[in-house]
């Protein structure tokens, strides 16, 4: 069926309205024979040569003909029949008649029209079967409508094609469509990242795809203070080192400083002192935050609240609140009679119902489990122990007992 912009374009005179129609027909058809399409190929109709550029069984020298036709529109639909043809050709049995389509199409590839060059990349964007070579022509393509499709999506394209990409156009939306590809592999990373080209290492950071070394990401977390748009997708990139955290801790906003203290891959000391950064933040009077006592000084100091009879959940929500996980350790392990080790070795498997565990044997009720696990084990809220609907613990008793032994005695 001929396009409607072709139709609402070209008018025949009326005088000749029934030969045209006739003619579409036979440009259209599958029957109509070989040297009819030839003839028809050059008919002064465009709707006629749309019909026979359109039709799958018109000869290679009729394609050759409609390929310099005059108008770009039947360019554009015979680019886009031999594009979606030229990918089932089997280049065993159809050797001839496909590297034909090949040679036609490669001139396609190369037309002054950009409606026909897209038309070749639409079509043969995510085709494994595509040729490799106009899929090249196309990556190399001046227009970001024909290349972009083509650079993020063609499985033809490896990742020697990519550096040579990134290479030769290192400052423009090249590189953008580079970064954007899916599964990108670390050397291409590298490369977009020694761009500084902004827009492609934004599009690279917020490729959750992309293999990134952590070499990389460290390099662009130092450096990306003064490009804001790298700020967020930096935050949020499925994995980061501490060093990367700490240095953006230093420059993003406190809403990406609470973004990162909330990540479950970074070491406990960098999160709490990430929350005490924020904390700063948001209270710029309130007095310098002491640093998490080491265990030893911990314990020492629970003593001293057991002493006191202030070893209770008042004094564990308060540890908790201040981001002092080792202080919070020493609390549980007192109250609990268990050695600082069994409530270690809940928190290193980041076992919620081992914490949930360690804080019923310490006494304390459910309103101080949920902080813990997130605190102490790093939990996701998703399989954070909640209490049951009275407020009580949701394991048996037997198996908070079994989850304490197995705690203790993984130390023996």
């Amino acid at each position: 069926m001929v396009p409607q912009d072709i139709l609402a374009d070209i008018a025949a005179p009326p005088s000749s309205r029934i030969a045209v129609a006739t003619r579409v027909r036979l440009g259209a058809a599958a029957d109509t024979a070989p040297d009819v399409l030839l003839t028809l190929a050059s008919d002064p109709a465009v709707t006629v040569r749309a019909a026979v550029a359109m039709n799958p069984a018109a000869s290679g020298e009729t394609d050759v003909v409609l390929a310099s036709d005059c108008d770009e529109r039947v360019r554009t639909l015979l680019a886009r029949k031999l594009a979606t043809l030229v990918p089932g050709m089997a280049a065993s049995d159809r050797n001839a008649l496909r590297e034909r389509a090949i040679a036609t199409l490669q001139q396609l590839v190369s037309d002054e029209a950009l409606r026909v060059r897209e038309a070749i990349a639409d079509v043969l964007k995510d085709m494994p079967q595509a040729p490799r070579a106009i899929i090249l022509q196309l990556a190399r393509d001046t227009a970001t409508s024909v290349f972009d499709p083509v650079i993020r999506l063609s499985p033809l394209l490896g990742t020697e094609d990519l550096l040579a990409l990134v290479a030769t156009a290192a400052g423009g939306d090249v590189a953008v469509s580079v970064a954007s590809r899916p599964a990108l592999p670390e050397e291409v990373s590298d490369a977009v990242a020694a761009t500084r080209n902004v827009r492609a290492i934004t599009a690279l950071l917020e490729n959750s795809t992309a293999a990134i070394r952590e070499a990389t990401l460290d390099m662009l977390a130092m450096g990306a203070a003064p490009y804001e748009p790298w700020h967020r997708p930096l935050a949020s990139r499925p994995r980061l080192s501490d060093r990367a955290a700490r240095a953006l801790s230093e420059y993003v906003t406190g809403q990406l400083v609470d973004v990162l203290a909330g990540r479950a891959d970074l070491s406990l000391a960098v999160t709490t002192e990430l929350r005490q950064r924020l904390g700063a933040r948001l209270n710029p009077d309130a007095p310098e935050p002491r640093r998490d006592p080491d265990i030893d000084q911990a314990m020492v100091e629970a003593r001293q609240l057991q002493a006191q009879n202030r070893l209770d959940e008042d004094a564990l929500l308060a540890a908790v609140q201040r981001g002092e996980s080792r202080m919070a350790t020493a609390i549980l392990a007192l109250a609990a009679e268990l050695p600082a080790s069994a409530v270690d070795r809940a928190v290193t498997l980041r076992s919620a119902k081992g914490v949930v565990s360690v804080v019923w044997k310490a006494g304390f009720s459910m309103r101080v489990a949920g902080p813990l696990q997130t605190l102490l084990a790093r939990l996701n809220p998703a399989a954070v122990l909640r209490p049951t609907a009275a407020g009580g613990f949701p394991l048996a008793v037997d198996e908070m007992r079994w989850q304490i032994d197995f705690l203790r005695d993984m130390g023996r």
